[in-house]
């Protein structure tokens, strides 16, 4: 089954990549207004001072890179949190960003006075690092250093924390809870490219960081002890994984919100087809990671029109029976 498995790799990539493509051009089409593919096509090769090309370059196409760029971050953010905590049902919220994020809004909010996108973004980005920081530096305190355990306490306590203070805020200041309300559902609509732009670098020093831990999440799966015979510096490794995650994962729930599951149940599904090898499993759920929140998008937009359904409630819908099952499964900690 490995040799079929490593036979079929580069066919997975080129079939994640022509589905993304796909997907990519029926986001763009679908929408309250339906636009033909010819169309869109046209819109995207030829002139843009038609009605359909504003459309599609000022509306359709930001939202989607949206959904590719945080799509392939949150997928993999969890598969690096995954492999790095050898914790099946490691997401990017078990470091704490997506309650950093959270606190921080409500401090832009309530204490600054904020209440623009623009304004509040940086604000959430840099609570999500803060609280990334915050987990790492407690599950290194003790002896032994970080381990996968006592980095997974501490993000659990780290998120309960900020989340207990953020609600408790949100519940007395109506003005934070307005915001908190729309932030916290995940979207992706309503964004331009210049926000894109703003944490396009982020998210490309996140993603060369994970991708470049392939070989020693390889090596750590063996075992601490295997991988530190095998030459890797296990507190450097861990280092630059909660790098990796903290910078992909807070990027994009700082722009879209925290979008549930995407993380977890994506690197569960490349794993069952490609094999547990962090060399293709972390680019293959680069790729399909963005499918499933693209799809989770055209959905939300379907289903109850003319309103939306956002896609964070979308991909928590499809997401949640894989969790259940997963969760069911007797081999569990088995990756």
């Amino acid at each position: 089954m490995a040799g079929d498995n490593r036979a079929a790799r580069p066919a997975l990539l080129a079939a994640a990549l022509a589905l993304l493509g796909a997907l990519c051009l029926l986001s763009i089409a679908v929408g309250s207004r339906q636009i033909p593919l010819d169309e869109v096509v046209r819109a995207l090769t030829g002139p843009r001072d038609t009605e359909v090309a504003t459309i599609v370059w000022d509306v359709r196409l930001p939202r989607t890179v949206l959904g590719v760029l945080a799509g392939a971050a949150l997928g993999l953010a969890g598969a690096v949190m995954q492999g790095l905590t050898r914790n099946p049902l490691a997401d990017p919220g078990l470091l704490g960003v997506s309650a950093g994020a959270a606190f921080a809004l409500m401090l832009a909010v309530a204490v600054a006075g904020i209440t623009s996108l623009h304004g509040y973004i940086w604000f959430a980005f840099a609570g999500a690092v803060v609280a990334g920081v915050a987990v790492y530096v407690l599950g290194g305190l003790g002896r032994g250093g970080q381990t996968p355990v006592k980095l997974a306490l501490a993000g659990i306590a780290v998120t309960f924390l900020l989340e207990s203070i953020t609600r408790g805020v949100s519940l007395v200041d109506p003005q934070v809870l307005n915001r908190y309300r729309f932030w916290s559902s995940g979207s992706l609509a309503g964004q331009n490219t210049a926000l894109i732009g703003q944490v396009l670098p982020f998210l490309a020093v996140g993603a060369v960081l994970a991708l470049s831990l392939a070989p020693a999440l390889n090596n750590l799966a063996l075992g601490d002890d295997v991988a530190a015979s095998l030459g890797r510096r296990l507190r450097l490794v861990r280092a630059q994984g909660a790098v990796a995650v903290t910078l992909l994962a807070g990027a994009a729930v700082a722009v879209a919100g925290p979008i549930v599951f995407v993380g977890l149940v994506v690197p569960h599904a490349v794993r069952a087809v490609s094999g547990p090898d962090q060399r293709w499993l972390l680019p293959l759920t680069a790729l399909v990671a963005p499918c499933l929140l693209l799809a989770a998008d055209i959905v939300g937009r379907v289903a109850a029109r003319p309103q939306e359904v956002d896609v964070g409630v979308v991909a928590a819908f499809l997401g949640a029976p894989f969790f259940i099952a997963l969760v069911r499964r007797r081999r569990l900690a088995e990756l």
